[in-house]
């Protein structure tokens, strides 16, 4: 008997609509992250007027820790979902908890830009393994 081209087999999730667009989102949101927390200091340094004409402020931080947390939840959790990796979605949680503690410790630059940006490249690597998961996982079931 054969099975129409849209139907599930088995007992195989389907993938979450739009969960490669949400990991794609929260890549490139880590990246811009990733460049606010390394260029942003060398050009305020640079450039003492532009400092206090621009500071993003701790408001920026939490707002993008806002948009990071739900974004990351939804793509890494609709992964795990398809491909039942866990890797994917702990190094994600530790990387969001090192953009917490980023926050929490927004007095001390060094510190600050050490948990940002590390935090960062740990989300962004983790919604990179979920895709790829993502992708395997399809193309297994297909």
């Amino acid at each position: 008997m054969m099975r129409h081209p849209d139907e599930p087999t088995g007992s195989s999730p389907r993938p979450a609509p739009g969960g490669d667009m949400l990991d794609s989102l929260a890549v490139c949101a880590s990246v811009v992250c990733m460049v606010h927390c390394l260029a942003l200091p060398l050009l305020l340094a640079a450039l003492p007027a532009l400092a206090t004409w621009f500071d993003p402020g701790e408001t920026f931080h939490v707002a993008v820790l806002a948009f990071a947390v739900p974004t990351s939840a939804l793509a890494l959790i609709g992964g795990w979902r398809v491909h039942h990796a866990i890797p994917p979605v702990i190094l994600g949680a530790s990387g969001l908890v090192l953009m917490t503690l980023g926050i929490v410790f927004g007095g001390r630059a060094a510190l600050e830009t050490m948990l940002s940006v590390s935090g960062s490249l740990m989300l962004a690597f983790a919604h990179v393994a979920n895709w790829r998961n993502r992708l395997t996982q399809t193309a297994a079931t297909a």
